[in-house]
């Protein structure tokens, strides 16, 4: 009789302790690292220095490189452009970035429709895009505002609609390149300057004379 008395008041002892670990679970969540990770991220950080960075950028489809000249966005200019020397300035703690023309002073920014326009302020939130390093190097340049918009090009060079652009496609990908700008050679006084070559005595060579061999 006792053992079978026992035997309920250790169930219930076992329940009651279960209770117990679940309740403190609940008061104390575990953190989740990612999720704060990526709600710092988001957040513009106003305390820190910025960076900056100067690059340009190789489109994958045009071949060429974007160019700021004005309010017209393009991916059309030749290494070395004026118009393709891009500013660079970190927005927060991650990846997020405003890219401006040097030489125009214009933001790299894009509105409702999904169209690539400068503006001569890149304070909004249409005008700050997130870096995505893809697997295979490439780079994509997401809008912070709409979600799933990317900078995308056509193969001519013009801007396609971010509505309808994804992350893996060629549109999409973009490669860093530092600005080269014009070369110190050849300059205008160099044109025509021709190559000298440095000309060197001819070797003799033996040759080798066989001697016929006598018919048998």
């Amino acid at each position: 009789m006792g053992a079978a008395r026992l035997l309920p008041n250790l169930t219930l002892c076992f329940q009651l302790l279960i209770l117990c670990c679940q309740t403190q679970g609940e008061n104390h969540p575990s953190p989740n690292f990612n999720q704060y990770v990526r709600d710092q991220g988001a957040m513009t950080d106003q305390l820190s220095r910025r960076q900056i960075r100067e690059y340009q950028l190789y489109s994958r489809t045009s071949g060429k490189h974007v160019q700021v000249t004005g309010r017209r966005i393009s991916a059309t200019a030749e290494d070395g452009n004026k118009f393709a020397k891009l500013i660079v300035e970190t927005d927060t703690f991650g990846s997020r970035v405003r890219i401006k023309g040097a030489e125009s002073e214009k933001y790299i920014c894009m509105n409702k429709r999904g169209k690539l326009i400068g503006k001569p302020s890149g304070k909004s939130k249409d005008c700050v895009f997130t870096e995505i390093v893809l697997e295979n190097n490439y780079t994509a340049f997401q809008n912070a505002r709409h979600e799933g918009w990317f900078m995308a090009f056509t193969r001519q060079g013009r801007p396609r609609q971010a509505s309808r652009s994804r992350q893996n496609q060629r549109e999409a990908h973009f490669i860093k390149r530092l600005y080269q700008g014009q070369l110190p050679f050849p300059n205008h006084a160099d044109k025509q300057k021709q190559f000298e070559f440095v000309g060197s005595a001819p070797t003799r060579r033996t040759k080798r004379t066989r001697r016929p061999q006598p018919l048998t």
